[in-house]
């Protein structure tokens, strides 16, 4: 009996030291931490809600929502349910995480690249703007846009014609656009089949010149083609309403971007393009300078050498940060509210305050913000995938 109580006793002294058990035991701590939070702020919110006579429930959803958004890309009108309102703020909200994506991508890429540069204006320009503009607070750079950019344009009576395909006035940017919704959605995709493709075949025609040391001459005359099939298809396959001036001020046609998207949109990419491009920047400097000497000593120019040689491999160290910036420019569109432009943070705010329902229509906010950012760390995950050094 001694003898076994002597077991038991080495046997917990082992199991104290056993590193895996101490792991296992602050789980349990933790998730039993977690439950006891959730069960007590839920128990407190139920007991408030049954106190107020209020049920939880998503049902009020159905109802009319009447309220008026003033820029919605599906069609809506004020006695439409709630759920229709939201989805108005979502389609809003996803067309300025998208286009801010591709633009943010495109500023931010060519500015970090550009603090390479051997041309003292554009090395110049490039740490300037992003010195100046990481250190503005977003909401102040949604306003300057607003009101000092935007706003200052001339009225319709004034406005000013770009090319004779576009127009600027203070009310926002005139644009040519497809002629009915179905043909719009045909031209966005078409325009994304095209950009995967061209990356594609220049990836193709990178490879080729490494490995071979050839121009990659087929591939250009490929790139060449698809931009070909391309602009066809685009201005051949689809019809355009081209925005006109009206007389006496106006314009007529086309599509409209409202003053409000313009400049959030305008905040949100030079913004976010300024952290973008010092990630860039930190992922060419990660590339071992034998990587550039030997580049060089190969004969290659500047431009080759970045292109076929630093990039590609900096393409490592930039691409896993770039999707926390993504994810930022998506939960910064939220600020858009202050210059009423109706993203989903503010329609969800107009719910709640006629509904009176700020629990159910915040859980749908942040399922909303979450599933977006989900969505776009699957998509930055596989092209971190598609990067990486292969083992053979």
């Amino acid at each position: 009996m001694a003898q076994d109580s002597g077991n038991r006793s080495f046997d917990l002294k082992a199991m104290l030291r056993d590193e895996r058990f101490w792991k296992i035991a602050f789980q349990v701590i933790t998730l039993a931490i977690v439950v006891a939070l959730a069960s007590f702020f839920i128990g407190n919110l139920t007991r408030n809600m049954a106190r107020q006579g209020r049920i939880f429930g998503f049902s009020f959803l159905l109802n009319q929502a009447g309220f008026s958004i003033g820029e919605s890309l599906i069609q809506y009108r004020p006695n439409d349910p709630y759920w229709k309102a939201l989805t108005v703020g979502l389609s809003n909200t996803i067309s300025l995480v998208a286009a801010g994506i591709v633009l943010t991508t495109l500023l931010g890429v060519t500015a970090g690249v550009a603090s390479f540069s051997k041309n003292w204006l554009l090395f110049k320009l490039s740490r300037s703007y992003v010195g100046l503009v990481r250190n503005i607070p977003l909401l102040l750079q949604l306003f300057f846009w607003y009101f000092a950019i935007y706003g200052m344009l001339p009225n319709p009576a004034n406005q000013i014609e770009l090319l004779g395909i576009a127009f600027l006035n203070n009310r926002g940017v005139y644009i040519p656009w497809a002629s009915s919704a179905g043909l719009a959605l045909f031209a966005i995709a078409a325009t994304i089949v095209a950009a995967i493709a061209a990356v594609y075949l220049w990836q193709w025609r990178i490879k080729v010149r490494v490995e071979t040391g050839t121009g990659g001459q087929r591939q250009l005359v490929a790139l060449g083609l698809l931009g070909v099939m391309w602009i066809g298809l685009l201005t051949l396959g689809i019809d355009w309403t081209m925005p006109t001036g009206i007389e006496g001020g106006g314009v007529s046609g086309g599509l409209r971007l409202s003053r409000e998207y313009v400049a959030a949109l305008s905040a949100l990419v030079f913004y976010t393009a300024a952290f973008v491009a010092e990630i860039v920047r930190a992922g060419i400097q990660s590339v071992s300078k034998g990587q550039w000497e030997a580049a060089h000593a190969l004969g290659l120019k500047a431009s080759a050498v970045m292109q076929l040689v630093v990039f590609p491999q900096a393409l490592r160290v930039i691409i896993p940060p770039m999707n926390s910036e993504y994810m930022n420019l998506t939960k910064n569109t939220s600020l858009a509210f202050a210059i009423a432009f109706p993203e989903m943070y503010s329609v969800a705010t107009t719910t709640y305050n006629q509904t009176g329902r700020p629990v159910e229509v915040f859980l749908v906010l942040i399922a909303t913000y979450l599933v977006i950012c989900l969505l776009i760390t699957l998509v930055m995950n596989q092209l971190n995938r598609t990067v990486q050094f292969k083992e053979r």
